[in-house]
C-alpha cells in the first residue's frame, strides 16, 4: 500500500493538509513510544541521508542524525565549508549530484528558494530544517508537544510573543491555522507578520475554525493562553540588530508577570521555546547583552524557564521523534500504519 507522503518533500507547512500534518504529529508520538519501549523501527534500512547545513544548530543536527540511525539509515553531515552550494556550484547542479548519491536531503540555511531548488532538481525527498521563511520540521515537534500536554490540538490557544515576522512566527501562525489551533502573534507593530503570511493563515483558519489575532497589546494577546511561545530576539544573520530588538522587545519578554496576565496559571498553561534561549548570562551572547544593555535575561526569564510551566526540553527531544516520523513517512517504501 503506497502513501500520500511517499517521495514528497517537506518545504513549508502550507503545502500540507490538516489530515497530513495530524498524521505526522501522531506518527511522531507513535515512534516516540517505540523508542521509549526499546522497540526497533528501522523503516529506512540501508538508506543514505545528506544533511546540508549553512546554519549551525545543535537540535536540528542531533535530531536528524539520531533519527536517521534509529531508522537504519546513514546520515552524512555536510557543513557550509564542505559544500560549494551557490558559490562554485549552482543549486541545480548540487541537487542533481546529491540526488544521485543520497536517498533524502535535509537543508538548513537562509534561502527558501534554495531548499525549493534542491527539491525540484534532486529527484529525492528534501526536508526543510529551517530557512528564513519557514521551519516546518520544528512545527511537527511543537504541535506534537502541545498534543501530548493537552490531549488535543483544536481549540488550544497558542500565543507567540516576540519577533512576529521571523520564520517561527510565520510557521506557528500558518500551521496552527491549518490544525484548528487558535494562534495569536503578540509583537510590536514594527515586527508584525507580512500580509502574505497573514493571508495564508486566514485562508486556512476559515476552513479549520481557528481564531487568529495579531496584536501589540500584551495583556490582550496573552489573556486565556494555553501555550506561551517565544524565540530569540535576534535571528542568525541579524546580529547587527541587537540594540534595535532589545529596545523593541523588552515589553514582550516571557516573565511571571506575563504568565499572570494569562489568568491561567492554575489551569492548562505551558511555555515553549525552540531554543537556544537567552535566559541567563551563561553564554557569550548573554554576557554581551548584559554588558551593552544591562539585561541579564532576554526573551524569557530564568524563573519561567526553570518553572513547572516550561516544556522546552520535551519540545527539543520531540525534534528527534517528529523528524523520524517525517523521514519514515516520505522516504519509506510502504505506508506505515500505527494505532493513534
Amino acid at each position: 500500500m503506497t502513501s500520500v507522503f511517499q517521495g514528497r518533500s517537506l518545504l513549508a507547512e502550507k503545502d500540507f493538509t490538516k489530515a497530513e500534518l495530524e498524521y505526522l504529529i501522531n506518527f511522531g508520538i507513535h515512534v516516540k513510544d517505540l523508542k521509549k519501549r526499546g522497540v526497533p523501527h528501522r523503516y529506512l534500512e540501508g538508506k543514505n541521508i545528506a544533511l546540508l547545513f549553512e546554519k549551525n544548530s545543535t537540535r536540528t543536527r542531533a535530531a536528524f542524525t539520531t533519527a536517521s540511525i534509529d531508522l537504519g539509515a546513514h546520515p552524512e553531515f555536510l557543513g557550509k565549508n564542505d559544500i560549494q552550494l551557490g558559490k562554485k556550484e549552482s543549486v541545480e547542479d548540487t541537487a542533481k549530484v546529491l540526488g544521485s548519491m543520497f536517498d533524502g536531503i535535509e537543508f538548513r540555511g537562509f534561502s527558501q528558494e534554495v531548499v525549493e531548488g534542491l527539491a525540484e532538481h534532486s529527484g529525492v525527498p528534501v526536508w526543510n530544517g529551517l530557512t528564513d521563511e519557514w521551519h516546518p520540521t520544528q512545527m511537527i515537534a511543537d504541535f506534537m508537544t502541545v498534543k501530548e500536554n493537552f490531549g488535543k490540538l483544536e481549540g488550544v490557544t497558542l500565543v507567540y510573543v516576540g519577533d512576529g515576522r521571523n520564520n517561527m512566527a510565520n510557521s506557528l501562525l500558518v500551521t496552527g491555522a491549518i490544525l484548528g489551533v487558535n494562534v495569536r502573534i503578540c509583537a510590536p507593530k514594527e515586527l508584525f507578520p507580512t500580509e502574505e503570511v497573514v493571508n495564508y493563515a486566514e485562508g486556512f483558519a476559515k476552513e479549520s475554525g481557528a481564531e487568529l489575532m495579531i496584536t501589540d497589546d500584551v495583556a490582550k494577546g496573552v489573556k486565556g493562553a494555553n501555550v506561551l511561545y517565544t524565540d530569540v530576539w535576534v535571528s542568525m544573520g541579524e546580529e547587527d540588530k541587537f540594540e534595535e530588538r532589545v529596545n523593541l522587545l523588552k515589553p514582550y519578554q516571557i516573565n511571571m508577570s506575563m504568565l499572570e496576565k494569562t489568568e491561567n496559571m492554575d489551569g492548562d498553561l505551558i511555555v515553549l521555546h525552540c531554543l537556544p534561549a537567552f535566559h541567563d548570562t551563561e553564554t557569550e551572547y548573554g554576557k554581551m547583552v548584559e554588558e551593552k544593555f544591562g539585561l541579564s535575561e532576554m526573551e524569557i526569564t530564568d524563573e519561567v524557564f526553570r518553572s513547572k510551566y516550561g516544556r522546552q526540553f520535551e519540545e527539543a527531544e520531540n525534534r528527534m521523534h517528529s523528524i523520524k516520523a517525517i523521514m519514515a513517512a516520505t522516504l519509506g517504501d510502504l505506508f506505515i500504519p500505527y494505532v493513534q
